[in-house]
């Protein structure tokens, strides 16, 4: 049987924690930021935790299973 393949696209925008948790970028800062104040674009600098709802479809995507 094969190996099970990670969802590529999932490693471009997940990545997972120390403890295990998927974190994800934040949105609302790739355009349009002529107008948002330097502090609305520097408080979505980093990285973000993903939906306790999400977590294990995101581990899943992650991990080829």
């Amino acid at each position: 049987m094969p190996k099970m393949k990670t969802k590529r696209a999932a490693t471009k925008r997940f990545k997972m924690s120390a403890t295990g948790k998927a974190m994800r970028s934040q949105a609302c800062k790739s355009h349009l930021n002529g107008y948002k104040s330097r502090k609305r674009k520097r408080n979505l600098r980093g990285l973000a935790v993903v939906h306790s709802g999400s977590q294990k479809m995101v581990a899943c995507m992650l991990q080829g299973n």
